[in-house]
């Protein structure tokens, strides 16, 4: 491969379980639910793979897990894909499409596609997460808004962190 694997997240239709595609090893978690705690109590999966499907939602809603696993904005045309389909997709475009994205300025990642934004970048994250400072010298904010930007804030700066290494990681990696 390309680079590192990737991380992705797949659908036991009939066993109606998660197994996550982990750096090249498969985990199942113990439930329906995508979180740092299904994360911790993760098993190996040892079923048989051609049951799998690449879930249409790579994203994770969960700011811990999500730093944990990079899940990938995949293309509509591999979502809902078998394993071995998405390996092969992932070795032969992976890398020319994760370049593509990132030369046009379009974050990868899931999480940023689950957030709401169109066209992030590492400097538009940094930048936001400046911002909500300046919110704390108007009185009509309650504490607990001051918490959610702040975390908010957090969060992005996270994603932010997680899109300069991967833009570093594709960008400078020499074939």
């Amino acid at each position: 491969m390309p680079l590192r694997p990737i991380d992705a997240i797949f659908v036991h239709p009939k066993q109606r379980l998660y197994v996550v595609y982990y750096r090249g090893g498969l985990w199942c978690l113990p439930r329906m639910k995508i979180d740092d705690r299904s994360w911790q109590n993760r098993r190996p999966y040892v079923d048989d793979s051609r049951s799998l499907y690449l879930s249409i939602h790579q994203a994770i809603s969960d700011p811990i897990l999500a730093q944990k696993l990079r899940t990938l904005d995949l293309p509509a045309a591999v979502r809902g894909s078998t394993l071995s389909r998405f390996e092969l997709w992932w070795e032969t475009h992976g890398f020319k499409w994760l370049k593509d994205r990132l030369t046009a300025g379009q974050s990868p990642l899931a999480a940023h596609q689950a957030m709401g934004f169109e066209r992030p970048t590492a400097n538009k994250f940094i930048d936001a997460s400046v911002q909500p400072s300046n919110f704390n010298t108007n009185d009509s904010y309650s504490n607990k808004n001051d918490e959610s930007l702040e975390s908010s804030a957090i969060e992005k700066d996270v994603f932010a962190d997680m899109l300069a290494e991967l833009t570093d990681e594709v960008m400078d990696h020499k074939l």
